[in-house]
């Protein structure tokens, strides 16, 4: 059962022995909002920068490029387009690491939220009325 209570987490300052930090942003429902929102404007901007460098170095059509943004950002990866110039490439290596790691933290914001918004909903209904 959820707690709106603060919560905290134990961690070690060397220097200066145990230490109890809090961690309200972490909870905060306006801090992850915010969180999320940027996530996601980071995640259509790494697919529109994705589509418009490789429909400039490519030579492909929005459609062909925006396709492959999204399949090389998620690592599908079916191979059926590919980059033939090295400027492409190279781009494509980079993409990837960036690719992976902002649709990867979009993802886990996005089901973090799906999953606070259920818990929410059962800690309500388990509540007696006042």
């Amino acid at each position: 059962m959820l707690s709106r209570r603060r919560q905290t987490l134990r961690t070690t300052v060397y220097d200066n022995g145990p230490m109890t930090v809090t961690s309200d942003l972490k909870h905060d429902p306006e801090f992850q909002r915010h969180t999320y929102k940027l996530l996601a404007a980071s995640a259509v901007l790494l697919v529109v920068t994705g589509t418009v460098i490789f429909s400039l170095l490519e030579n492909w059509s929005i459609v062909d490029s925006l396709y492959f943004s999204v399949v090389t950002a998620t690592t599908v990866g079916f191979g059926d387009i590919t980059p033939d110039t090295d400027g492409a490439k190279l781009f494509t290596v980079v993409y990837i690491i960036f690719g992976i790691s902002i649709i990867g933290s979009f993802l886990d914001a996005r089901f973090k939220k799906a999953t606070y918004r259920r818990a929410n909903r059962i800690e309500q209904t388990e509540q007696p009325d006042r």
